[in-house]
């Protein structure tokens, strides 16, 4: 197999487990949590997916043709913090990473020398994906805290539970003998 085919399955595992971890928060808070913020300039988990939902269509919609900002994008709106059922922020988030899937899916090892924009400026195709698995990784970080910070005692760990290290590491090592 080479190097770009590799990279491209790759980066759709990294970002796979991404949108776990925002799936695996959205499943421990009610609806009222996702709206929840500490004040009027933090991000609820509303708003962040609405943003994110936004720049996955605008980033990934037509990825080797077009600008990665579309012109019908409303950036601004993506942050407007109105209520939204929870299954309508759920298609947003769905929609999203449907549309990066597809895209990284048709994409081949070709392509990864190739440029796109975003905002005008030119992006190595895969200095792009790295743009977007970063930002990706960032704001489901966030949405992560917050969910521990609304769930405190309740929180059930995304990864290694405190105090585990040891034993998990143990069973990692003894599934990858050979």
């Amino acid at each position: 197999m080479d190097i770009g085919v590799n990279y491209l399955n790759i980066v759709k595992k990294r970002f796979m487990e991404i949108k776990k971890l925002g799936d695996q928060t959205f499943h421990q808070l009610d609806d009222e949590q996702l709206y929840w913020s500490n004040h009027e300039e933090s991000n609820s988990i509303t708003v962040i997916i609405k943003h994110v939902g936004g720049n996955m269509v605008s980033r990934w919609s037509d990825f080797l043709s077009t600008d990665g900002e579309k012109s019908n994008r409303n950036r601004d709106l993506e942050f407007d913090d109105s209520y939204l059922p929870r299954k309508e922020l759920i298609r947003i988030w769905e929609h999203g990473w449907q549309i990066v899937f597809n895209t990284l899916d048709d994409l081949t090892e070709q392509d990864l020398l190739k440029k796109v924009k975003i905002r005008g400026e030119n992006h190595l195709v895969m200095a792009a994906i790295e743009r977007q698995v970063s930002h990706y990784s960032y704001h489901v970080g966030q949405i992560v805290y917050i969910g521990k910070l609304l769930k405190t005692s309740e929180w059930q760990s995304l990864s290694i539970p405190r105090g585990k290290s040891n034993q998990f590491n143990k069973t990692m090592f003894e599934q990858h003998k050979n």
